[in-house]
């Protein structure tokens, strides 16, 4: 799955030459978190954060006509006076994973999305929470099985063939590395249809072969350890 599937198409962006005090109004009204700040040929030029604008605001106890006078201070103040220059951005074709581990690994909350040098859109912490939802299942609901293998490549075709012959349809599946066992793997499995069987009866089929950690049915967690 590709950020240009994901991605926020229409962006405010600011020129160089922008208000710092525009900037702020903006955030107000549209709630934003950050604007890419392109030049003249729509180039990415740096970013500004709502923390940047905030940091350039004044103190509420400074009277507003020297904050914004025309004579100078904060009425003077650009996007390129507060903005971080050349930064960090992905190409529209992406995974969505890799935004993922850039955002936890940088701390930030959105990435420019630049083609050919051209600002395309942004992709922010929401797209990807959009993303992961609809990747797992989770909006279609259903119950979800989590299930430890030993790491042996072939054990996850055996378990979703096993599932699919006795009549269980399954929208998704995730693994990870188990954060317990060193060398293990966690196979989450979310389940729409159980056929004819209860959720019980679908544990323990899954318990006769596999360690099943824990499953989630109607928002309620049983754990099996």
């Amino acid at each position: 799955m590709l950020v240009r599937d994901w991605m926020t198409i229409n962006v405010i962006s600011l020129g160089v030459n922008s208000s710092v005090l525009d900037a702020a109004e903006f955030l107000r009204e549209k709630n934003i978190r950050q604007f890419p700040v392109i030049d003249s040929q729509g180039a990415l030029v740096g970013i500004v954060s709502d923390r940047d604008i905030r940091d350039a605001m004044p103190s509420k106890f400074i009277p507003s006509d020297l904050a914004s006078g025309k004579s100078g201070g904060l009425y003077t103040l650009t996007a390129s006076d507060i903005m971080t220059s050349d930064p960090i951005s992905v190409h529209s074709d992406a995974a969505m994973t890799e935004v993922a581990e850039i955002l936890v690994k940088n701390k930030v909350g959105g990435l420019p999305v630049v083609d050919g040098g051209q600002l395309k859109g942004i992709i922010t912490q929401a797209d990807v929470l959009r993303f992961l939802c609809t990747a797992s299942g989770s909006l279609r609901g259903g119950a979800q099985f989590a299930i430890r293998m030993d790491g042996r490549p072939e054990l996850l075709a055996e378990l979703l063939c096993e599932i699919r012959t006795v009549g269980i349809v399954f929208t998704s599946v995730f693994t990870a590395h188990d954060p317990v066992q060193s060398g293990f793997t966690n196979a989450y499995v979310t389940v729409a249809d159980m056929g004819d069987m209860s959720v019980e009866e679908v544990v323990g089929i899954l318990q006769d072969k596999y360690e099943l950690l824990f499953y989630v049915v109607e928002g309620v967690t049983v754990d099996m350890e």
